[in-house]
């Protein structure tokens, strides 16, 4: 009666059982805690210029409004060029990164699991090693490099550096790993050539893997300011993140908090919004790549 009374409970029930009251007692207040930093900014980009400097500062606005939108939407900086410049520069530099750094990633991780040619070992280490370095470390040779190739004040300076992601090779590569190779050799036996295992064997098995790099590439490009800091003078080729730092800089600083706390809204909303969608399948690839 007991065995049968135990065997009937399920440990994970998929609908509201009364044992999971105890959990929910638990997480709720940590859910709770995790989410003011994203009620917060929310709120500070719809409060008036006066309430952002209330003090004590409140937590959710009172007086809401627009009008910081309005100001950052129809404020030119101080070389003329219109905000929306630099968001469509940021929208077009992300999309290039995105699409060629899973296209780089997913090839050069295809080549390094499944296939044997000279230098495959060699090209695996200097990998991995390139994972141990950040890119502040690297910031010198890198804008050696860039010169050397004719990229200052060149729009695809946003794009090249970010095309190589040694982790994001990384991740691909063992996720591939765990790809049977039967799968592949009954492939080939069948006459599919590597472009076509490539695209209809290897890219609908590694979605999680490249939902990884989507995250990371997005992250990386959209929210820096670096590039347009360091390889770009003129104005007109600068992204969005650089614009925000301008808005509470100089003379703006006082004047151009509003607009920056809505420049942050909308800084953040692609990215809370893409990890939202795909952070099933990024639990899956760490899962996969043996990342604890």
């Amino acid at each position: 009666m007991a065995r049968s009374k135990f065997l009937g409970t399920k440990i994970n029930p998929s609908r509201f059982h009364k044992s999971q009251i105890k959990y929910l007692l638990i997480l709720s207040p940590l859910v709770a805690f995790m989410a003011l930093p994203l009620i917060y900014i929310f709120n500070v980009a719809f409060k008036p210029l006066e309430e952002l400097f209330f003090y004590p500062p409140t937590f959710i606005v009172q007086r809401f409004t627009m009008s910081n939108f309005v100001r950052l939407f129809s404020v030119t900086g101080a070389s003329g060029i219109p905000m929306s410049r630099y968001l469509f520069n940021s929208i077009i530099v992300t999309v290039l990164v995105l699409f060629f750094s899973v296209l780089i990633s997913t090839m050069a991780g295809y080549a390094l699991s499944k296939l044997n040619f000279k230098g495959k070992k060699l090209m695996n280490e200097i990998n991995t090693v390139a994972l141990m370095f950040v890119g502040i470390a690297v910031m010198i040779p890198r804008y050696l490099i860039v010169e050397k190739l004719g990229l200052i004040d060149n729009f695809f300076v946003h794009v090249l550096p970010y095309l190589a992601i040694p982790v994001g090779l990384f991740l691909v590569k063992q996720f591939i790993d765990q790809i049977p190779d039967e799968l592949l050799d009954a492939a080939r036996i069948d006459g599919a050539r590597e472009l076509q295992i490539y695209t209809k064997i290897i890219l609908p098995l590694i979605r999680p893997a490249i939902a990884t790099i989507v995250i990371l590439s997005f992250q990386s490009v959209w929210n820096s300011a670096d590039t347009s800091t360091v390889y770009i003078n003129n104005d007109n080729l600068k992204t969005f993140a650089f614009y925000m730092n301008t808005l509470t800089s100089g003379t703006n600083g006082v004047a151009g908090q509003g607009m920056a706390a809505a420049a942050s809204l909308i800084m953040f909303v692609p990215n809370f919004v893409i990890f939202l969608v795909m952070q099933s399948k990024v639990m899956d690839t760490m899962a996969h790549s043996g990342i604890k």
